[in-house]
């Protein structure tokens, strides 16, 4: 939130030349320069690759886990996912509730929730990629560490989130540094995605020829010696007793715990950087006045449309890489050419939202459409699965960067609109994030629920046609429905470029008029 600093120090001059003045000395400290060194960008950024590397790991691979290693029926399977991330979602606007509600200490009030959530989520993630040693309890199992570690997360993204409104009162500092972030968080997903699908990639199961595979080809599958000797591979009972999937979980639990690290000691948050809090409101008036505010529910409902395009592509993919396309030790590879992708777009699209705005960018950044046609469209073609996963990433660093960008955009709208309400930053972070969990709790469901209803083949060599059609319906003519929809919304979005530089001046006055009014009390209690 942005001070004038110029008419500040000119209306403040007075106490500030009083020697041995406290009210000066605090007043100083509050009107110094607000702008954040690399450094602080750099560790602010890497504060967000925890949930991107998480999410990256579960969202690409936890359906494919659940169904070929775990052996769980894909009805349960797609009830662990979709309960998993619904209760993940109902637990957003809890802790952004409890956030703004918790008391400031010495560390600040977002940072000791992200310090204290941090070593049960490595835990609880650690225990997720573990296949227990029974079979009746497995479904409790993964939905118990599931839905724990989502709440735990929830406990470090929602605070986490909402520590862009306190690292600076300066717009373009919050926004450089959400630029710092998306690149983190981009090369988070790239990592977790290197990380989860090289090392599992190793330990790929080999695949169970169903009566279809055997009556095409039946010497392919003979009993002989010679069977998949062409390429080493690792049993079943490795894959689920070995090491692959705890090392992984294990390396990714490691820069969990570092990221937490480096965000506590490299950020500082600030306070008295807003305007003076309003008095606490319930929770359901707190849902009331973040939902009734007619620019956030609609950015919240546009991007909650295309996040869930966006989610159903990625849930998808690996499965309609390995079963549909046929590139089974492809799949983690094409995976990491979209986040790569993604990686080097990022720079790209801040400069692009910077000179042309954030609104034109949102469609700009749904040029990947004609590539989703495209590789359901053509014969399985390896060169064209990765120029389209190429041109995916492209989309999919639009969809990480602009929702952030744009928040903070609306969180200062409100308070133009509304003076008199402040200090509820986290409930318009959390609700966002709500919506955007709990699009991806449905799309994970009502999409493993598909493939169940289509008669998919765990670890099956071949799908039958139906499973193929679902698939393709999957990645690519329901994520374009819903991406059109959500631009239809955004259409009627009102804060364009003009707008934003408006509310900053408005914010910039209000902040000066109240300062000279502490300023005036300050002094007049010097008099007295």
């Amino acid at each position: 939130m942005a001070k004038g600093e110029g008419a500040e120090q000119y209306s403040n001059a007075s106490l500030l030349n009083k020697p041995g003045s406290s009210d000066g000395i605090q007043l100083a400290k509050r009107h110094e320069p607000n702008r954040l060194s690399v450094c602080n960008k750099i560790c602010y950024a890497i504060g967000g690759a925890p949930y991107q590397i998480t999410g990256c790991a579960l969202g690409f691979f936890l359906q494919i886990y659940l169904l070929d290693v775990a052996q769980i029926d894909p009805f349960y399977a797609s009830i662990i996912l979709f309960v998993g991330r619904a209760w993940d979602a109902v637990t957003d606007p809890t802790v952004g509730f409890l956030v703004s509600r918790s008391p400031w200490t010495r560390f600040g009030r977002m940072l000791p929730w992200i310090v204290l959530s941090t070593p049960l989520a490595v835990i609880s993630y650690f225990l997720i990629w573990y296949v227990p040693p029974f079979e009746n309890g497995k479904v409790v199992w993964y939905l118990f560490f599931y839905c724990l570690f989502q709440s735990l997360q929830t406990c470090f993204h929602v605070p986490y989130s909402a520590l862009t409104m306190f690292i600076s009162s300066e717009q373009k500092e919050r926004d450089s540094a959400t630029a710092y972030r998306m690149t983190v968080e981009v090369l988070g997903t790239v990592l977790g995605t290197a990380i989860q699908g090289q090392i599992v990639g190793l330990a790929n199961a080999p695949c169970v020829p169903g009566p279809a595979d055997i009556l095409a080809e039946p010497s392919n599958f003979s009993t002989s010696p010679g069977l998949n000797e062409s390429k080493p591979v690792i049993s079943l009972e490795h894959t689920v007793t070995g090491p692959a999937y705890m090392i992984a979980s294990g390396v990714i639990c490691l820069i969990y715990i570092i990221c937490a690290v480096v965000l506590f000691f490299g950020v500082k948050e600030q306070k008295g950087e807003r305007l003076s809090e309003s008095e606490p409101m319930s929770f359901f008036q707190g849902i009331k006045l973040v939902m009734g505010y007619g620019p956030y529910a609609k950015l919240v409902m546009g991007f909650l449309f295309t996040s869930l395009g966006f989610m159903l592509l990625e849930g998808n993919f690996a499965l309609f890489c390995s079963s549909t396309l046929g590139f089974r030790n492809d799949f983690q590879n094409i995976l990491l050419v979209i986040m790569l992708s993604a990686t080097l777009a990022i720079p790209f699209w801040q400069w692009f939202l910077t000179r042309f705005g954030k609104k034109t960018a949102v469609y700009v950044g749904t040029a990947v459409i004609p590539f989703m046609i495209l590789v359901v469209s053509l014969k399985s073609n390896l060169a064209v699965t990765y120029i389209c996963s190429f041109a995916a990433g492209v989309g999919v660093a639009a969809a990480f960067l602009l929702p952030w960008s744009m928040l903070p955009d609306v969180v200062d709208d409100f308070q133009v609109q509304n003076p008199d309400f402040t200090g509820h930053e986290a409930l318009f972070y959390s609700f966002y994030v709500f919506f955007t969990k709990f699009a991806s709790g449905v799309s994970l469901g009502i999409s493993t629920l598909s493939l169940d209803f289509a008669g998919y083949i765990s670890r099956g060599c071949s799908q039958p046609k139906e499973v193929d059609l679902t698939l393709k319906l999957l990645v690519s003519a329901a994520p374009i429905a819903l991406m059109a929809i959500g631009l239809s919304i955004m259409y009627s979005y009102p804060i364009n470029e003009e707008k934003r530089q408006a509310n900053r001046k408005l914010l910039q006055d209000l902040r000066e008029n109240e300062a000279d009014s502490e300023t005036d009390s300050a002094e007049l209690a010097n008099v007295v």
